[in-house]
């Protein structure tokens, strides 16, 4: 029987980054993992390889847009084996990368599916593992509908969908948030037919609704079919292949889709059957996520949990911060967490980014506001990439405080990390609009949707 300071459960980015700050701290750390490679679902299944096939397919689809740049190319082709070939590469060296982060570090990997027998217990297969704390680094997993079966052959999960070995002729996509809108680009550029079927009148929902409106409009000029108020009630496979029935949601009406393949992403539930948390008492909500108090405690003393099974956003980088702070409390330090200033990402193009409140929630809150907004078309490293479609707006308190900011627009993803800074320090308008800028650069929008808030734009 080994003993440790420390066993998280789960080697995802929550799980490992924790196992990784806790052994800096002087833990001596286990990480126990049942997949088989470290990195959860973020790094082999999720984040990590749709956004390598989002690079490869954004790669093919530009060659169609290079006339305009005086450049004609012929003869191209996709090779769908090698695209994934890539993208598996890419995966297999960043878990190897975990491998050597956690030999650095001192980390002891234990492979296989843990349970909590009791706390300070954890056994994997037949041993048992003593620790003074425990941490619940599970994740979480696709959901799907009532009645509806994932198969990963033809009606896919995320994890199907980034393992296709051709490109569908028609892909149903149900589900117009995150991830259903990555995926269903990347096979759009590829050349598949791409129906966005949305149970709300809305694409992204919780993305401020403005710049969910330039998303979807732009998306749409790329290929993208959208059908918005509309409830998946079946799936039937066929001989021609997929036959799906939606309901127009409140005129009783129905209508008909063919497809041959269905992408189901209408959401991700928390991983924790196995664990042994009903047996040992731990409080779980009526979602089935672990609840937790400041310090990230569960209601048994001792043991942790954080990442996509709390609540909270389902995010990687989310889980690290989480991990991060657990283990600085756990060593009598002052681990913290401003889930106002998590950003969220969408990684399409244009890509979609956001941190703070929307538009919306200020409204309903009934908070005094002003709106900076600077379109990507004013600016003029825009027009020289041609990437001029979307938006950045800030949206600013009575003191100038950020209290949000959304962005439509390429490298969208990167520039909102200027706001988020901004937002963490308490950086008002005034102080983002007062800082000098590169120009040409698309950080300028940023600058310019500031320098809006306060009435006085130079591009606008």
């Amino acid at each position: 029987m080994s003993t440790y300071d420390l066993i998280v459960i789960g080697g995802g980015p929550g799980g490992y980054v924790a196992a990784i700050r806790a052994a800096q701290l002087g833990m001596n750390v286990a990480c126990v993992e049942g997949r088989g490679a470290l990195g959860g679902t973020c790094l082999n299944v999720g984040c990590i390889p749709s956004k390598a096939l989002l690079t490869s397919s954004a790669k093919y689809a530009e060659i169609s847009h290079l006339s305009s740049h005086g450049i004609e190319v012929e003869g191209a082709s996709i090779d769908i084996g090698a695209m994934m070939g890539r993208k598996d590469k890419i995966v297999g060296d960043l878990t190897k990368g975990i491998g050597f982060l956690f030999k650095k570090n001192g980390i002891d990997l234990i492979e296989g599916w843990a349970s909590i027998p009791a706390a300070g217990q954890v056994q994997v297969g037949d041993t048992i593992h003593e620790a003074k704390n425990i941490l619940i680094a599970t994740g979480s997993e696709p959901t799907s509908l009532p009645g509806i079966e994932i198969d990963e052959q033809d009606i896919l999960s995320s994890t199907g969908a980034i393992a296709l070995d051709t490109v569908p002729d028609h892909l149903v996509v149900i589900g117009a948030g995150v991830i259903g809108l990555e995926l269903g680009q990347v096979w759009a550029r590829l050349g598949a037919k791409v129906t966005v079927v949305e149970y709300l009148d809305r694409v992204l929902p919780g993305i401020d609704g403005e710049i969910a409106k330039l998303a979807q409009r732009a998306l749409s000029k790329r290929g993208l079919k959208f059908q918005l108020g509309r409830a998946l009630k079946s799936v039937g496979k066929t001989d021609a292949g997929l036959s799906l029935i939606v309901d127009r949601v409140g005129k009783d009406k129905e209508e008909v889709i063919e497809a041959d393949k269905v992408l189901i992403a209408v959401g991700r539930r928390p991983v924790t059957r196995g664990l042994g948390l009903d047996a040992l008492g731990v409080a779980l909500s009526a979602r089935g996520f672990i609840e937790v108090d400041g310090t990230f405690q569960t209601s048994v003393p001792g043991i942790y949990a954080i990442g996509d099974c709390v609540p909270g956003p389902m995010l990687a980088h989310k889980a690290e911060e989480d991990g991060v702070a657990c283990v600085e409390i756990l060593a009598g330090q002052a681990g913290h967490v401003d889930y106002n200033t998590v950003p969220g990402v969408v990684y399409t193009d244009p890509e979609v980014a956001s941190v703070g409140l929307t538009e919306e929630a200020l409204k309903e809150a009934g908070t005094e506001y002003s709106v900076g907004k600077f379109a990507f078309m004013a600016n003029s490293r825009a027009r020289s990439i041609g990437e001029t479609d979307g938006a950045v707006k800030v949206l600013a308190g009575d003191d100038g405080q950020i209290l949000g900011a959304h962005i439509c627009g390429a490298h969208g993803g990167d520039l909102i990390a200027e706001l988020v800074l901004a937002m963490t320090k308490c950086a008002t308008v005034s102080e983002v609009a007062a800082t000098c800028h590169a120009h040409p650069a698309m950080g300028e929008a940023v600058k310019e949707a500031c320098l809006d808030a306060l009435g006085r734009a130079i591009h606008a």
